[in-house]
């Protein structure tokens, strides 16, 4: 058995990376001065009900960090892969509610799942292109509950002044301790979000790459 299936196995090992993961990204956060955008929006929208929260998969490493917790919860999706695992048990970690999306599970299943989350006033948080790509291009799912939730949509990205990028297919953000920081989070306006077009598409994507802009402009 390799690595990968152990952890697919074990949620202890899970938990075990998710543990050595999380303290490495507890340093870098409690080292880095941020800068944060659109959080009051936000809180006042959640005093009101659940939000839909979109990201790129390339800057989700700090959405657990940033996300309000005392102000609404969020169930997150996540892949039952061993990286999927892994991100579960990080999300955990941090007073989240993740959902484990395994193959086993019908799409019609799945959205009961989420639904009942929703009306419970849980949020739902996805990443946008994930969990395998292609990088930044918006894929369905979320077009899918932003016209069912009929909530308010927001985008969400990070960024850090010292940072390596990773050569994973998402680009991945990984952050360095000890510099400086940004979390933006943007609402996305309008009600064509309640509609699965390519018009919404555009917007939507637009926004998003709109909110990890704005966080890689107010760290430079």
């Amino acid at each position: 058995m390799n690595f990968r299936q152990r952890i697919h196995q074990s949620r202890f090992l899970a938990w075990l990376l998710a543990a050595i993961a999380g303290a490495y990204l507890d340093l870098c956060f409690y080292t880095t001065r941020w800068t944060y955008k659109g959080v009051d929006q936000l809180k006042s929208d959640l005093a009101d009900g659940p939000v839909l929260l979109l990201v790129w998969h390339g800057r989700s490493l700090f959405g657990p960090y940033h996300w309000p917790v005392k102000h609404g919860p969020v169930s997150t999706l996540y892949e039952a892969s061993p990286i999927g695992r892994v991100s579960g048990a990080l999300q955990r970690r941090r007073k989240m509610q993740p959902i484990e999306m395994s193959s086993d599970m019908s799409n019609l299943a799945a959205s009961r799942v989420i639904l009942r989350r929703v009306r419970e006033g849980v949020s739902i948080g996805m990443t946008g292109d994930g969990p395998l790509g292609p990088n930044q291009i918006l894929k369905d799912p979320p077009l899918e509950w932003a016209r069912v939730m009929k909530r308010p949509v927001y985008t969400y990205g990070f960024a850090t002044k010292r940072h390596k990028i990773l050569g994973s297919w998402d680009k991945m953000m990984l952050p360095l301790p000890f510099t400086r920081g940004a979390a933006v989070y943007q609402r996305v306006e309008g009600e064509f979000m309640h509609k699965q077009d390519e018009g919404s598409r555009t917007r939507i994507s637009d926004a998003m790459d709109s909110a990890m802009g704005e966080a890689d402009r107010l760290v430079l």
